[in-house]
């Protein structure tokens, strides 16, 4: 796509992109362009309200989502500025509720997602389904009361929204102050944004606030209900809710040169990619994203909660700022962005698109599955939308592979992971599937093995397997049981319970339906499970002891 011509047609390029969301019986979004610091584009589409049919606009406040942990961490910073914290300290010196468990995480490696804790968000919605709301300090409490980690500091990098919660606590503690206060006087009211403002339960009102949406299923009738996030105390992961006008005026502060908030040795910090113990980069910095797009670095980072979708995203060199957020509009903000991107620098400024590998190149890994022995993990070929090669990692959904000449790759900015790679050569192009495969996670490299193409049936593998069992640190309970020939799990917390489908993929592993995680078995040598694992993207090695054998209720 070439540079448009004109402002208006620029606009009208842009116009076209929304066409989908541009509608009155929908909830939909709102949009912010800004280049060389002139407006380019302010939006509302859709419905800020289906219940009071009101329209969003460019004033309209939306939920930041997970796009506030920049903030969260500039707040840090800013107390480390002022003497009263060491980013580098252990977060224990500050919360010193938390175990001690594999080494203990400084503030800096919770801004940086490498600091090991398992997320208390993740494993409260396994154990009592998404819509189980919280009671105010119960995120605290599900961090206290871990026994495990997902790994030892610095040693993977793995988006954890429980380490932005203990983030913004200890930001309450150090300074005396509540976190919204903070927050407010040292960074919102300095650069004007005073529409923007935090909401830690969705139960709360806020003037101009638009209404969050989630579809309803067809099968259950179809529409909408409300977003409702579980937790009633959100802090430093999700809070924040703001305007158009007031994230681009943020965006411009964001990218320098000259900053109001914050000393350049901060900035440089929240900017600057972080390296694993082993030497590895990842483009994550303290909150922020940082990466290459088609030749120019991009600076942005992206969120969602049940009913909202977020991405903010700035090209520095090129002044261009971009804010989409959402309350329901069934689109992609992230892949919205990078075509604003597109259409506004067009490609005489931007180099080609990194390419993606076609499954037509690689047909005999369609449909293969590989298992980590040692660590559990599984990941699985499958063809991604237009012809692309997808890899489903811990039985998430399949992403499509970029092709970097040697390695196929899922970015981390895609997965919050990672990122996971295997080398192009390893993978089968005729013939057969190979029988392992070397398959990286950041900079650990693991020996996959590839599982049965044909599994046994869901009543063989319950033979010894069905009964109840317990989680510790997920303070949960779980029954098995069989159902005709269908396997399922009924997993029961302290604020609600969800069931879920178990697809058999070898005697021993299985996986969650909806794909939320899979499931390794372990067995006696008569074959009884005495216990099993759980490992979803954000939390590993949650251990369910069995409790009795039969088909007992939970």
């Amino acid at each position: 796509m070439s540079h448009p011509a004109s402002p208006h047609e620029l606009r009208a390029t842009l116009d076209t992109l929304f066409a989908s969301v541009n509608r009155s019986d929908a909830p939909g979004l709102v949009v912010g362009v800004a280049h060389q610091g002139r407006a380019l584009y302010r939006r509302g589409f859709g419905l800020a309200s289906l219940e009071h049919g009101l329209a969003n606009t460019v004033w309209t406040r939306m939920r930041l989502a997970s796009t506030s942990k920049h903030f969260t961490a500039l707040a840090v910073l800013l107390l480390a500025e002022d003497g009263l914290l060491d980013i580098d300290a252990s977060v224990r010196r500050h919360v010193p509720e938390l175990p001690t468990l594999q080494g203990e995480p400084s503030l800096r490696q919770l801004m940086q997602h490498t600091g090991g804790y398992r997320c208390y968000l993740d494993i409260g919605c396994l154990a009592d389904g998404e819509t189980a709301c919280k009671p105010k300090g119960e995120a605290l409490h599900a961090q206290a009361r871990q026994q495990g980690v997902n790994f030892a500091p610095g040693e993977k990098m793995m988006y954890c929204n429980g380490g932005y919660h203990l983030l913004s606590l200890v930001v309450e503690r150090v300074s005396g102050l509540p976190f919204r206060h903070v927050l407010r006087e040292r960074i919102f009211a300095p650069l004007g944004m005073h529409d923007t403002t935090l909401a830690p339960s969705d139960f709360e009102i806020h003037r101009g606030m638009a209404t969050l949406h989630e579809p309803v299923p067809a099968e259950e009738g179809g529409g909408w209900r409300r977003g409702i996030s579980p937790p009633e105390d959100v802090g430093g992961e999700g809070s924040i809710v703001s305007t158009v006008d007031d994230m681009l005026r943020w965006l411009a502060h964001l990218r320098g040169p000259r900053r109001v908030v914050g000393r350049d040795a901060s900035w440089r910090q929240m900017l600057t990619p972080t390296r694993l113990n082993d030497g590895t980069e990842i483009p994550y910095g303290l909150g922020l994203m940082v990466h290459g797009y088609r030749g120019v670095e991009v600076i942005h980072h992206a969120g969602g909660v049940n009913g909202a979708l977020c991405q903010m995203i700035t090209v520095p060199a090129q002044a261009l700022d971009i804010i989409l957020m959402t309350n329901g509009a069934p689109v992609s903000p992230t892949a919205l962005s990078y075509r604003i991107i597109d259409a506004v620098l067009g490609d005489a400024r931007l180099d080609a698109p990194t390419p993606e590998a076609a499954s037509t190149a690689f047909t005999p890994m369609l449909g293969t599955r590989y298992h980590a022995p040692g660590s559990g993990l599984v990941a699985a070929f499958a063809e991604a939308p237009d012809g692309r090669l997808g890899l489903s990692f811990l039985n998430h959904a399949p992403l499509p592979l970029k092709d970097d000449g040697e390695r196929l790759q899922i970015d981390l900015d895609a997965i919050a992971i990672g990122p996971i790679s295997v080398a192009k050569a390893a993978l089968a192009r005729d013939g057969e599937a190979p029988s392992t495969l070397e398959i990286r996670e950041g900079g650990h490299a693991e020996r996959y093995q590839r599982l049965p193409a044909t599994p046994p049936g869901a009543r063989a593998v319950s033979d010894g397997l069905l009964g109840r069992y317990q989680c510790a640190d997920m303070a949960a309970q779980a029954r098995l049981r069989l159902e005709g020939e269908r396997l399922r799990l009924e997993l029961v917390g302290a604020y609600g319970r969800q069931t879920l489908d178990l697809e058999v993929w070898a005697d021993d592993v299985l996986g969650l339906q909806p794909a939320l995680g899979v499931l390794n078995l372990e067995r006696d040598a008569d074959r009884r499970v005495r216990c099993w694992r759980l490992d979803t993207l954000r939390s590993r090695g949650l251990r369910f002891e069995r409790r009795s054998d039969g088909p007992n209720e939970c």
